[in-house]
């Protein structure tokens, strides 16, 4: 199975601590390498992850608030330190645009790479991002200003082929493809071999959605529904569920729901408040509702399974 991992550089909310980095995350799948979010230190957490620079290809901006977007500049700057090449594709807001290119224009003039943006429509729910191998769908989310989440979806493969019973029917190499594809062997004295024979299924495609910075949200659950593994916003515990009201976030029990009622396979707490010391009880408060729930950390890699 190809790799597909969740890489933590910072789970932390917009009060900078000594404990947490602001957000940002790089999905690994399939030998590509996407970055979620891009908060301030995420260079310095990107050299401890020894997840390679030019690796990065694309960037996706969940919204316009400075614990989220702060760093993007500098690690555009660094790329071109670095001599980049290849174009970095960055994902964001329509108003991001105007504000990244003048500060470019201040600080990166020069660079040997181009920076393609494209405008993200946070109010719906659809492919932004199509190759051979994934897709990314944004995920509308509730916050104080436009804010959207991404779901990572693999695309299905083709069936595995059994070596030994290719080579058992002598069946030609030039026939592996059609095979992969559905086809029957018809033998050589007419004898039709079905094709269930020479292949075994392919792993179930696997998927990631990262949902910070929302108010629970219950129509979530419907755009999310089965996913291997759900990141959302746990900014406070049940005890503040009056301020993450307030200020447009979620408890981990309200995110819990969400996990719960989409049937995930896994939830990971995030985007923690700088007022709590420890998040034990934000963990315990979710694991009530969701057992399969874990708190996200700066340096844990998570397989997406």
């Amino acid at each position: 199975m190809e790799p597909f991992n969740i890489h933590i550089l910072g789970c932390g909310s917009a009060l900078p601590t000594l404990k947490h980095y602001a957000s940002s995350q790089v999905v690994e799948i399939r030998g590509k390498y996407f970055m979620i979010d891009c908060g301030e230190g995420t260079q310095m957490q990107l050299r401890r992850s020894r997840i390679g620079f030019t690796k990065i290809q694309a960037v996706f901006i969940s919204h316009l608030h400075g614990d989220h977007c702060f760093g993007l500049i500098g690690l555009i700057s660094t790329f071109g330190m670095l001599g980049r090449t290849a174009p970095l594709q960055v994902y964001a807001p329509a108003a991001f645009e105007r504000l990244l290119k003048e500060e470019m224009n201040l600080f990166c003039n020069g660079l040997e790479f181009d920076v393609v943006f494209h405008a993200v429509d946070t109010d719906k729910h659809q492919i932004i991002y199509d190759d051979r191998s994934l897709t990314v769908e944004t995920l509308p989310l509730d916050h104080r200003i436009p804010c959207c989440g991404f779901l990572f979806r693999e695309k299905p493969t083709l069936p595995h082929i059994r070596r030994d019973m290719i080579d058992c029917y002598e069946v030609p190499v030039s026939q592996i493809n059609n095979i992969k594809n559905g086809a029957d062997w018809v033998t050589p004295d007419g004898e039709t071999i079905p094709n269930s024979r020479f292949t075994v299924p392919a792993a179930p495609p696997r998927a990631y959605a990262y949902c910070c910075d929302t108010r629970y949200k219950p129509q979530l659950s419907q755009l999310v529904e089965g996913v291997n593994l759900l990141y959302h916003d746990s900014t406070y515990d049940s005890t503040c569920a009056d301020r993450a009201r307030l200020y447009y976030h979620s408890t981990s029990q309200q995110a819990a729901q969400v996990a719960r009622d989409a049937h995930v396979g896994q939830l990971m707490l995030g985007h923690f408040s700088a007022r709590y010391d420890n998040e034990e009880n934000i963990l315990k408060e979710a694991q009530a509702i969701f057992p399969n729930s874990f708190l996200a950390k700066e340096g844990l890699v998570v397989p997406v399974i």
